[in-house]
């Protein structure tokens, strides 16, 4: 039989030949092009994508063999590396425990800077010319002409309305100009917000465990009878004696809010709902007024608390999560560069770096349209019509 297709192919013309040749690479071509189709459908599908990663999650850690195989001799100066790290870690902490010093040693530097801030948005104290004064940058830079006419407008609109006190509505602004905080904002809340005066931040006293405590103060108000609003942060500096390589610098491990003395019916963290229940047995049916748990930004100050245990469930470690992160956001970020969230300038600041993660996520794009078109067995016919997922509606 062999034979025979021997003598077969020999009997086959050259150009016979080719074609065959040709055929095979066709038929390679469509094979590839069906697998890239097939791991593009495999991708799409979210079931695939998670057992993918919780397999690779699983694979995080695990021993390659590496260190098993090593003689003991060596396994002995590699747990001396070890003692050295839970040195070093505990150096490190002792260098946080010195930041948290210089924080509160510069905070009370910055305060009365941030007191005249609040003076200022408040009405308490009025700037003068040459503190108003501002040099523009050569972007903003106006023509004479341009200047007068904006002078002449604005008087305009002065004369039109009152003249306002202070900043009217800054700390509402800011936290509507800022993603992470309007998030938690409820329509039903700005009104209160509107009487947000200042925030604060305050660490610890030095030899006191580390933390800092953030407080909203707010002008006499119909809502509630605070003056100041609470809430704290209690972090630690050291390594976990059962994980000491884990340690990162100083972590969360609570938080406190306060009470809030709400006028009666305005308490915007609950509302009233009502059900009708039927009786089994009469068939009649009665209204039920309750209440329950409304959305609301005030949640901020009653954030579920950490058992002595420390174990939590899912729900609430993800609020605690956070709740850690608008805490610490709003202590680094907010309270030192708030002018600059008001007019949005700081905002522009973060969607710029945002911009150079994406021009770097085009390059890369660039570069994989190159190497498909580079690519022999690329068809582009096959490509042309997007999944429908990913068609614009």
């Amino acid at each position: 039989m062999a034979d025979l297709d021997n003598k077969d192919q020999a009997e086959m013309d050259p150009a016979d030949m080719e074609d065959v040749e040709e055929v095979e690479e066709e038929e390679t071509g469509e094979d590839n092009s069906k697998a890239r189709q097939l791991t593009m459908q495999m991708m799409q599908n979210p079931q695939i994508l998670a057992a993918l990663q919780e397999r690779l999650d699983g694979l995080v850690g695990s021993p390659s063999g590496y260190m098993e195989s090593l003689p003991k001799v060596v396994k002995r100066r590699v747990n001396a590396l070890k003692n050295l790290q839970v040195k070093c870690a505990h150096i490190e902490a002792k260098f946080y425990e010195e930041v948290h010093e210089l924080e509160r040693k510069y905070a009370a530097l910055y305060q009365p800077l941030f007191d005249k801030r609040s003076d200022i948005v408040r009405a308490a104290y009025e700037p003068t010319d040459e503190e108003c004064e501002w040099k523009p940058d050569e972007e903003e830079e106006l023509t004479e002409e341009m200047k007068e006419k904006a002078k002449v407008e604005e008087e305009k609109k002065d004369e039109e309305k009152e003249d306002p006190k202070g900043i009217p509505e800054f700390w509402l602004t800011v936290f509507k100009n800022v993603d992470l905080l309007s998030e938690m904002l409820q329509e039903h809340d700005e009104p209160i917000l509107k009487h947000l005066q200042d925030i604060k931040v305050k660490f610890s006293d030095a030899g006191q465990p580390m933390s800092f405590t953030l407080e909203f103060h707010f002008e006499p108000n119909d809502f509630f009878t605070n003056t100041v609003l609470t809430k704290t942060y209690k972090m630690r500096s050291e390594p976990d004696e059962s994980d000491p390589f884990s340690f990162d610098g100083p972590e969360i491990m609570g938080c406190t809010g306060c009470t809030i003395d709400w006028v009666k019916g305005k308490n915007v963290t609950l509302k009233t709902i009502k059900k009708k229940q039927k009786h089994k047995g009469r068939g009649t049916v009665r209204t039920v007024t309750k209440t329950v748990p409304n959305d609301s930004f005030f949640n901020f100050f009653s954030p579920p608390e950490v058992p002595e245990s420390g174990e939590l469930d899912e729900d609430s470690e993800a609020v605690l999560a956070a709740d850690f992160e608008i805490g610490h956001f709003i202590r680094e970020r907010i309270v030192p560069r708030a002018v600059l969230y008001f007019t949005g300038e700081a905002i522009e600041d973060d969607d710029d770096d945002y911009d150079e993660e994406g021009e770097e996520a085009d390059d890369e794009e660039g570069e994989e349209e190159a190497d498909e078109e580079n690519d022999p067995d690329y068809e582009p016919k096959k490509d042309a019509n997007p999944p429908e997922e990913c068609k614009q509606q």
